[in-house]
């Protein structure tokens, strides 16, 4: 008698706690700075080589319509790991730092969530836009965004003076490109020894608890730097240009301009004259393909540690970058080139071999992973879970995703669409079906009226002005006078020539 109370109590334990107690799925996060679309599972660069991305798109589910919350690493980041818009936090430039404005002093984000939830949280490389460290937290007594971090990332050695030619606009220091180091040894690169450590935090990681592991990825970001190895993967002719059109901006509004009025990045117009686009462009793709090794070793690392079945790997990308396209290369615009961004999952609860047209966002990714892992929902997060579409990726999407940079300008795009609106209320819209390289706007034409009502209605309620501290690629617009301040400088006027 005893004997069977005793079994029909295990039973009904079981049942009850059992589920529970089985241990939760890793988490392996894995960032990729400046990269666009040019690889692999995205099509965007017809000879991308992405072996390794290529076969974690097999394993999971790749967004092909994904986009970042702000063309620009700050507000990209503080976005995705505080799960708030731009438009909502102020956060368009390079500062502040998140952890630097009160209201977002205390708030938890991912990695913070995560611990909270039991998970041993370590980092290395750049995932906040000041690495791993704190968002700007450096107050004694402040939480930690990660409980293990390693100060490895970033571009790694630098050859003794620059490859190229001084570039207009300051000529900035990471305004460079080219082959380095010249002994083909890829082992002082930050982004090798990111890998390198993230590796072996994915084998010595208990089994017993589960882990959230982040790394980020410096490369393709500039300088762009990769060794010969990688530029042999691509010919050394114009057959590895971007497409592009000529005069691509005279359909455009003279806003679009403001939007990278006096960027370090150079103009086309520069990359041309002084026979540096096909060498950029090779640095560009031999850098992903460099990168694409080192995430290699980290899924290589993962399957040797017998956790692989158990981890839930997420790769994204912090926003997208222009080489050439629009007559500009660099990031800072409302256009595909500058917003769509890699975002694959894969793991437990992802159905495999899915590529998903739905738009999404990099604010989604924080739900996501709480969606994924069973975890407490919060009700204050802006994004929305991807679990629909990681289940069955022909799931309709209830929005489109937006993307905002400084106060007034926003894009909004569905599965078809992109819509511009600038803050001084002109606008751009393209069929991204018929036309992906956005060549043609379709916005003065009245029988396009309809469609940009309908997604003029997806703007943002919110529109916060710059926050305080903001600097680096932040502008104000004075709709009273119609001029914008570029970076706190003199106001320009329309009748401003286009810096070059």
């Amino acid at each position: 008698m005893y004997l069977r109370f005793f079994a029909i109590v295990t039973v009904l334990f079981m049942a009850v706690f059992g589920q529970g107690a089985e241990r939760k799925p890793n988490i392996l996060f894995i960032a990729i700075d400046d990269q666009n679309d040019w690889i692999g599972p995205l099509g965007g660069h017809p000879m991308a080589k992405t072996p390794n991305l290529d076969r974690l798109a097999a394993r999971g589910t790749t967004f092909l319509n994904a986009h970042c919350q702000s063309p620009l690493c700050n507000p990209s980041r503080t976005s995705l790991l505080f799960g708030l818009r731009p438009t909502t936090t102020g956060v368009y430039g390079l500062a502040p730092l998140p952890r630097a404005l009160p209201e977002l002093h205390k708030r938890v984000s991912l990695p913070q969530y995560f611990e909270a939830q039991g998970y041993r949280t370590a980092a290395t490389g750049k995932i906040y836009h000041d690495g791993t460290r704190a968002g700007g937290n450096t107050k004694k007594g402040d939480a930690p965004e990660f409980q293990v971090i390693a100060p490895y990332g970033g571009v790694g050695t630098l050859p003794p003076k620059k490859l190229i030619p001084p570039t207009p606009m300051g000529n900035h220091p990471q305004m460079d490109w080219g082959v380095w180091p010249l002994d083909n040894d890829d082992t002082g690169k930050g982004d090798y020894k990111v890998a390198t450590w993230t590796a072996e935090q994915i084998k010595t990681a208990s089994k017993d608890n589960p882990f959230f592991i982040a790394a980020g990825f410096f490369l393709p970001h500039v300088p762009c730097y990769a060794t010969q190895k990688w530029f042999d993967l691509y010919p050394d002719d114009d057959s590895v240009l971007p497409k592009i059109v000529e005069n691509d901006r005279a359909d455009t509004p003279r806003f679009s301009w403001y939007l990278h009025w006096k960027l370090p990045e150079p103009r086309l117009k520069w990359v041309q004259a002084n026979n540096q686009w096909r060498n950029l462009v090779r640095s560009y793709l031999a850098s992903t393909s460099f990168v694409d090794a080192q995430i290699g070793r980290l899924l290589t690392a993962l399957e040797e540690s017998g956790q692989a079945e158990n981890t839930i790997i997420v790769v994204w990308g912090d926003n997208g970058f222009h080489l050439g396209e629009k007559e500009i290369t660099g990031k800072n615009s409302l256009w595909d080139n500058s917003t769509r961004v890699p975002l694959i999952f894969a793991g437990p609860g992802v159905k495999p071999s899915q590529r998903c047209t739905q738009p999404a966002e990099l604010l989604d990714i924080y739900p996501t992973l709480i969606a994924l892992t069973g975890a407490p929902t919060r009700d204050d997060l802006e994004g929305l879970s991807l679990l629909p579409q990681l289940q069955d990726a022909a799931t309709p999407r209830e929005r489109p995703a937006m993307t905002s940079h400084n106060q007034g300008n926003h894009s909004i795009r569905s599965e078809r669409w992109r819509y511009i609106h600038y803050a001084d209320g002109s606008e751009e819209l393209y069929d991204m079906q018929a036309d992906p390289h956005e060549w043609r706007n379709l916005a003065p034409l009245s029988e396009y009226a309809t469609i940009l009502n309908e997604h003029r209605k997806w703007l943002p309620k919110i529109d916060r002005p710059l926050a305080h501290g903001s600097a680096s690629r932040v502008f104000t617009y004075n709709k009273a006078t119609d001029e914008v301040v570029w970076e706190g400088g003199a106001p320009s006027k329309r009748s401003d020539p286009i810096p070059e």
